[in-house]
């Protein structure tokens, strides 16, 4: 029963809202910028340090497109990393998939099919090995990290085996001639174009479409986007065939930057590929993630190889400091989620 206007009942509280208010939306909203920012920062620093340390060297034409094109072909491979751990997923085969891949695309038998039958095969087999994770991790019982776990190794077995351990030269000149200057498009190489075509196509179905909006939401709570209406399963199978396609695409580019195919080809690439995602801001816990972060974060660790090569400084340092980052990257998510 209503009370009148002037009755002294006291009026219940009103229940908390489930949604984060305008306000809170504003605040979270600008922090991707903010690291976006940082991160260019980081960029802008390294390049001031390459500037002083190697100024003949570093700021040169060929040595920053030299930077682009090392990046090309890691910076696929994180794409579609970075689709999987928003999702709620972690996949440590994608160094090991980019080596079978092209080891299988430059077998003599497959090569006797040019360079679409070379593409199509690497693409096949990406996507090959991105379906059997994704079959064992949405309707096995595997988690992601078991899954992908022998996965590499299976992988890295098979590449083994079909390569017997030997580097495959590739002599389809079609491939060949994509990694001269001539094919250069108004001076850039196809393998940054490749690159920046599918990190503008991750960014546009990660952020303007249907599927990018249920990885955020399935990588965020899974068992809410099932009583949502989201198939769940599908959505992760979905993911791992991206990863995989993208594996393919990068194994491409790694045949015709080198000129051949190889077992040990991508090797690390699961780590520096989840580093990169890290430091660009996705959560290893799902649910939050930008394309753009990914790519920055690629960059910087690219040029952080670059520099330490420039000043002949040894490896193991290089890993320490690239550790250093991701830790820091880590922290500083952590305090965000305690905010």
């Amino acid at each position: 029963m209503l009370s009148s206007p002037g009755s002294d009942a006291v009026k219940e509280p009103a229940p908390p809202p489930t949604q984060r208010s305008p306000a809170r939306r504003g605040i979270s909203a600008p922090r991707i910028g903010v690291r976006h920012l940082s991160l260019l920062g980081v960029l802008v620093a390294l390049v001031a340090v390459g500037a002083i340390t190697r100024p003949e060297q570093f700021l040169t034409g060929d040595n920053l497109q030299l930077i682009l094109t090392q990046s090309s072909v890691i910076g696929v491979v994180t794409v579609g990393v970075t689709f999987v751990i928003i999702g709620g997923g972690i996949d440590l085969s994608v160094g090991a998939i980019v080596a079978l891949a092209s080891v299988w695309a430059t077998t003599v038998a497959t090569q006797e099919y040019g360079l679409g039958g070379m593409l199509l095969c690497a693409l096949c087999v990406g996507l090959g090995c991105g379906l059997v994770n994704g079959v064992l991790i949405a309707y096995g019982p595997m988690v992601p990290f078991i899954a992908t776990l022998a996965m590499l190794a299976s992988a890295r077995g098979l590449a083994l085996l079909i390569s017997d351990g030997k580097t495959q030269v590739v002599t389809v000149d079609s491939v060949l001639g994509l990694g001269v200057s001539d094919s250069y498009v108004l001076g850039v190489p196809p393998l940054v174009l490749v690159f920046a075509t599918v990190a503008v196509l991750g960014w546009l179905v990660l952020g303007r479409t249907t599927f990018g909006r249920r990885t955020v939401a399935v990588g965020g709570n899974a068992e809410a986007s099932r009583l949502a209406g989201i198939a769940v399963r599908r959505q992760r199978l979905l993911l791992y065939l991206l990863s995989g396609l993208c594996c393919g695409i990068a194994a491409f580019m790694l045949i015709v930057l080198t000129g051949s195919g190889q077992n040990t080809n991508g090797n690390l690439y699961e780590l520096d590929a989840i580093a990169a995602a890290i430091i660009g801001g996705t959560l290893l816990s799902g649910g939050r993630g930008t394309i753009t972060g990914s790519v920055l974060g690629v960059l910087v660790f690219t040029t952080i190889t670059n520099l330490f090569a420039l000043n002949n400084l040894q490896s193991d340092v290089q890993q320490i400091a690239k550790g250093a980052i991701i830790v820091a990257a880590v922290l500083v998510q952590k305090g965000r989620k305690t905010q």
